[in-house]
This record gives structure tokens, C-alpha cells and sequence, in this order.
């Protein structure tokens, strides 16, 4: 079993040679350097790195010491904890002196105590999986809770009881739900029974960081076993409870879709789609949070119909107020709240498309109130169509391809990424006599709507409709 790991912890150092040319200044300094944590855990899954964790039994000062004048940058700012940061041919690296601390498991920031052993502070971390080490000098691998059998295995588990480690930082619970989702990981029984009855301990902790890890979560491959987790340990209803909230109770009489799990499949097709579209990219927090979080509405909408019927009108604007509320709770940026409500409130607006009824004013429309968010529009619809029947699929996702040819066709015959007035403000002063003001906002809010109805205009068709407009509202000379 060693072999194999030696092999692989030698396969690494061929990738990243700083560790063994750091690793040779601790030990003419007197100390030892291991690697630890996620670097051994993702070097044992063949997944590389940008960056690399170690700890030393070295002090921090005197860590400093050794890594100055080696890296490119050396940063202090986490130093009262142990950790020293270098920089050194664009890699990131983090040293971290042995840690034996203590909580007061009122808030998560720990009485830091300097351990003595890398026993000790393998002790300490969040599970097994990343409480493995290898000892750089002699490649020697350190496994006292033996995570490798959890990585083959891929479960997660904790070097001490869950309890214990919960207890210590109540985020390692989402951690473990943003590991099942990014290494398709499993939560061992006592974990999840331990995150189950300590689930209300994760309001310890700040909405950044755990706004944080949520998104880290949607950002996996795959966020669905991760979310799941999350709603299974009752941990979502401290944390995201307009998910668990979308399991509605379906009667005999009153048949629609469960609302939650159609959710996770508009995700799992949105990145789909993500991929597809532009395989090259980045995953894309926006447009999974909206798709998470397209039907947040329904539940508080929905109305049962003579015949047997469920409606669930104007959920999209009650989802979109619901999204924003949740994700300034959670402190997103001001984008991402935007962004993602505004995909909310529009994701129904394509059904009413029908069979390409609309007309070019209501296409520009889509157009201009989707603004730079239309690409990631138009995946949350597609998305959104999961009905079993294949026709009805097909019908709709055709459908869809007619609105986006006609979008292709009107931007070859106008600039609709930028749709603006005929006339500026200061051409509607000077044919108005107005100052500036309301009544200028007024005059170019109607030639807005004007443009989007009838498209581009002449600039003397323009200007006779702003006349008569002025006159039949009593603004300026007209």
C-alpha cells in the first residue's frame, strides 16, 4: 500500500519540484515539512493544484526566517495563526505551524495553541480524507486515521468523533456537504447523524462564510448530492430554506411537478447547457443560483383549480423578491443579487411566446429587459423545459430556436444590445425649451417605449412624435 502511495507522492514532487526544494531549506534549517491536507488528498485523486498546503514543526517566526529571500512574496497576514504565505513561480504556498488548539465553540476562532506532533495536528482537521501527510525529506507517508481507505472508499469521515469536530467549527458541516458535491463524496453515517442534530450550530457562523461554501458547493461538477445532503441533515432550513421549502405535498386530486426536485434537474441541465454552450468557461455561479432558485415562488402562489388543476400566477415575481432576500442575507455581491433575481422575475416570460406570436416590439422587449443577462437566459429556459413527454420537449426547445432566430434577425437590422432613444436629452431640451429635469426623463422614457415598439426611426419622425407627445402633455414649447 505505501509503494503505491510513494509512487504517487513522487509523481507530485515531478509536478511541483518547489516542495522538495522548499522542503530541503527546513531540513538544513533543522526542521521538518510535510505536505498535508487537500494537496495529499487531491494528489491521490490525480487532481492538480495551483496551490500547496504544509506544516512544520517549525514556529512561525522562524518560518519567516527560512522562506525569506526563497519566494518571489512573503505574506504575514495569517501569522498570529500559524500560517506564513509564499509565493514563488506564480504557486501559491501556505506553511502552517503544528496546531493543537482549543474552541470555545461559541463563535469558530480557536485559542491557538502550537502543536508538538504531526500526529497532533492531523488530530485536529476537519476529516480524514484531508488528515493525511507526507513527510517531504524522506517521502514517508502518515496516515493515522486512515483516510486513505476513506478516499478509495470516497466517504467522509472525522478524525474525531463528529460530534467533537462539529462542535470545534460547526462550517465543517457544510464542508462536507461542498465535498460530496465537488469529490462525489459520501457523508459516513455518524456524520450525518451528528449534522443532523447539530444543525442549528451553523448559526455560529457568519453569513460570509457560509455564503462562501454554498457557492463553492454550486460551483462542483455535480452540486445536486451536495444540496441534497444539506436538505436531508436539516441544515438548508438554517441556511437556504427556500430550497427545502419547494417540497410541496402532491394530493391524489391535485397533480404538478415536485417543485424541489425539478429544481435540482433545471441545475444539473443548466450546467449542462453551461458546458455545451461555451465548454471553455468558467462554472457560473449566477446562472446556477437562478437556476436553483427559479420556483422559489410557488410555494406561497400556488392555488389548486376546479378539475383538479394547481396554479402557481406571478410566482416569478415572488420568487424574484424571494431570491434577493435570501441572497443579501447570505451578503452576495450587489451583481450577483441583481443578476440573479432579475433571471428569476424573466425565466416565465418566454411562455407566453406561444407558437411565435410575438411581435418584433415584444421580442425587443425580452431583448432589453434580459439586457447582458440574455445568454444566460436563454439557458435557464432551455433548462427549464423538463417535461418527460419528448414531443412536448422538442416543441419547446424549437420554439425557443424560433426566438432566437428572430433575435438574430432584428440585431442584423438594429442594435438591440443598446437600445437608446431616437433623440438624446440635450436634443430634447433644445426642441422641448426645457431645463434639466423631470419632465426631460419623462420625454425620453416615452421615446424609449417608442423605440421599442416601432424600432428604429427617422430623426424627423422622431422629432414629430416627441412634438406631439410634448403637446398632448403639456411639457415645454410644445
Amino acid at each position: 500500500m505505501n509503494d503505491v502511495v510513494d509512487e504517487q507522492v513522487v509523481g507530485l514532487m515531478e509536478v511541483s519540484p518547489l516542495a522538495e526544494e522548499l522542503a530541503e531549506r527546513f531540513a538544513r534549517a533543522g526542521h521538518r515539512l510535510y505536505l498535508v491536507g487537500g494537496s495529499v488528498r487531491d494528489a491521490l485523486l490525480g487532481r492538480q493544484s495551483g496551490d500547496l498546503d504544509f506544516t512544520t514543526d517549525a514556529r512561525p517566526d522562524r518560518v519567516l526566517k527560512i522562506v525569506s529571500g526563497w519566494g518571489d512574496a512573503v505574506w504575514d497576514v495569517g501569522i498570529a495563526f500559524g500560517t506564513v504565505g509564499v509565493t514563488k513561480k506564480g504557486m501559491q504556498l501556505e506553511i502552517t505551524t503544528f496546531r493543537a488548539d482549543s474552541y470555545d465553540r461559541v463563535g469558530r476562532n480557536p485559542e491557538v495553541t502550537f502543536g508538538d506532533s504531526i500526529e497532533g495536528d492531523l488530530l485536529r482537521r476537519d476529516f480524514t480524507v484531508n488528515a493525511m501527510a507526507v513527510e517531504l525529506a524522506s517521502k514517508t507517508f502518515i496516515d493515522p486515521h486512515d483516510g486513505l481507505t476513506a478516499l478509495r472508499e470516497r466517504v467522509l469521515d472525522t478524525p474525531a468523533t463528529p460530534q467533537e469536530s462539529f462542535a470545534d467549527d460547526p462550517l465543517r458541516m457544510l464542508r462536507a456537504a461542498r465535498f460530496a458535491a465537488q469529490l462525489d463524496f459520501t457523508a459516513a453515517p455518524r456524520v450525518v447523524d451528528a449534522m443532523t442534530s447539530m444543525a442549528e450550530e451553523i448559526d455560529r457562523i457568519t453569513a460570509e462564510r457560509v455564503q462562501a461554501e454554498l457557492s463553492k458547493l454550486l460551483l462542483a461538477a455535480d452540486p445536486r448530492p451536495g444540496l441534497e445532503l444539506l436538505v436531508e441533515t436539516g441544515l438548508a432550513d438554517r441556511v437556504l430554506p427556500e430550497v427545502p421549502g419547494m417540497r410541496l405535498a402532491i394530493d391524489e386530486h391535485h397533480q404538478h411537478k415536485d417543485v424541489y426536485q425539478h429544481s435540482l434537474t433545471v441545475l444539473a441541465q443548466a450546467i449542462d447547457l453551461e458546458k455545451t454552450h461555451e465548454p471553455t468557461s468558467e462554472p457560473d455561479l449566477i446562472l446556477r443560483l437562478a437556476a436553483l432558485l427559479h420556483d422559489v415562488g410557488k410555494p406561497a402562489t400556488r392555488e389548486f383549480q376546479p378539475g383538479g388543476g394547481v396554479s402557481f400566477h406571478h410566482h416569478e415575481v415572488v420568487g424574484a423578491r424571494m431570491a434577493r432576500k435570501r441572497l443579501r442575507a447570505l451578503k452576495f455581491s450587489k451583481e450577483v443579487v441583481d443578476d440573479v433575481s432579475q433571471l428569476v422575475f424573466l425565466h416565465l416570460r418566454f411562455h407566453g411566446y406561444g407558437k411565435g406570436e410575438w411581435t418584433d416590439s415584444a421580442v425587443r422587449r425580452y431583448v432589453t429587459d434580459a439586457g447582458p443577462l440574455l445568454a444566460r437566459l436563454h439557458k435557464l429556459v432551455r433548462a427549464d423545459c423538463t417535461t418527460r413527454n419528448r414531443r412536448k420537449a422538442a416543441a419547446l426547445q424549437a420554439t425557443y430556436d424560433d426566438l432566437e432566430a428572430r433575435i438574430a434577425a432584428l440585431k442584423a437590422k438594429e442594435d438591440l444590445d443598446r437600445v437608446r432613444p431616437d433623440l438624446n436629452g440635450e436634443q430634447i431640451m433644445e426642441l422641448l425649451g426645457l431645463k434639466p429635469g423631470p419632465d426631460v426623463g419623462k420625454a425620453w422614457k416615452f421615446l424609449k417605449e417608442l423605440r421599442l415598439d416601432r424600432g428604429p426611426l427617422e430623426h424627423d419622425e422622431a422629432v414629430a412624435e416627441l412634438k406631439k407627445w410634448a403637446a398632448e402633455n403639456g411639457v415645454g414649447d410644445a
